[in-house]
């Protein structure tokens, strides 16, 4: 009797998991989702785990119904790959990895920046506070096809209408960010022509002031090609018979009217004044360079205490050939020592 119950058990048993409808690879027991009452299941009852499966249900999942993604009993027919229950609205033009961009909880999307900046170009500026559809533009206006990072793949427009200055005409390339900011909020920014900064006294100059023909790429960025007159008429010094270089920034900054100006090469170049023993002992060039419309001359004897030819012969009386005079005073002392 014992061994014919055992067989009818197991022939019960067989026939049940013959009979299940979730197929083969899903061997849970009953009771884990079903009642005695019937088949029928509540979800919120259900104590399985269906992170078991790799696919946890989180967020909008957790309310979906089972059928909603198992189209047939048999679980394992379910794909769980995002696309294979959600249509995708992009038309594969970003992929179909849907937990790059969306999550669980909705399709919004909070992180568009930092997405935007893996792609290799960050919304930053104007860019920042645009519509994805000024740049991504077809006929379905979620379908953001790749576009090119290079400027001109969006602004081609811009740079052929653009007529202040024209820039077809005036020799200009095609690369933007040599001259535009691309974090600013407008074509100038606040280092617009950042190639040449446009700060101090270049600050609000209008172009055509350095720009005198029609193209722009003729103007050099040396000082002397705009400020040679300035350089020409100068009689305090007087650049030209004093022998100054043309290259303006030896003694000036880019601060409005030529100054404050200064020569730190005069201690290399000539003789130490911003060190040694004539350091911070001036407050004027024209102290030493008594003749202003000329500065290769200059004066020792002039600014020194007891420069009086009497006093200065006894101290050198025992030089031979002293000569009470600056070249003299200099031959001796090119470095400002005793």
């Amino acid at each position: 009797m014992y061994r014919l119950s055992f067989i009818l058990a197991l022939i019960v048993h067989l026939g049940l998991s013959a009979q299940n409808p979730h197929g083969e690879t899903f061997k849970i027991d009953c009771k884990e989702c079903h009642n005695n009452d019937g088949w029928s299941l509540i979800l919120s009852e259900i104590s399985w785990d269906h992170a078991q499966t790799g696919f946890a249900l989180e967020g909008q999942h957790k309310m979906t119904d089972c059928m909603d993604c198992h189209k047939t009993l048999e679980f394992s027919d379910a794909d769980p790959n995002c696309v294979s229950c959600h249509s995708d609205v992009h038309q594969m033009t970003v992929g179909n990895d849907c937990v790059r961009c969306h999550d669980e909880n909705s399709w919004l999307v909070n992180e568009i920046p930092q997405l935007h900046e893996q792609n290799g170009f960050p919304l930053e500026g104007s860019h920042a506070v645009i519509s994805c559809s000024d740049c991504h533009r077809s006929s379905n206006n979620l379908a953001w096809e790749r576009l090119g990072s290079e400027c001109i793949d969006c602004h081609r427009e811009d740079y052929l209408n653009t007529q202040t200055p024209n820039h077809i005409a005036s020799g200009f390339g095609t690369d933007c960010v040599q001259c535009h900011e691309p974090i600013s909020q407008d074509w100038g920014g606040e280092n617009f022509h950042y190639f040449f900064p446009l700060v101090g006294g270049h600050n609000g100059v209008d172009c055509i002031e350095c720009h005198l023909s029609t193209s722009y790429a003729d103007v050099s960025s040396d000082c002397n090609s705009c400020h040679l007159d300035d350089f020409n008429s100068a009689t305090n010094p007087d650049h030209r018979a004093s022998g100054f270089t043309t290259d303006c920034t030896l003694c000036h900054s880019l601060s409005p009217g030529w100054a404050p100006a200064g020569y730190r090469q005069h201690d290399d170049n000539h003789f130490p004044i911003y060190s040694g023993t004539h350091e911070g002992v001036w407050n004027s060039c024209t102290e030493c360079h008594t003749n202003s419309s000329n500065y290769n001359l200059f004066s020792c004897i002039d600014c020194h205490e007891h420069s009086n030819e009497s006093e200065m012969r006894n101290e050198h009386d025992d030089v031979g050939g002293y000569r009470f005079e600056s070249n003299a005073c200099y031959n001796c002392h090119p470095r400002g020592s005793e």
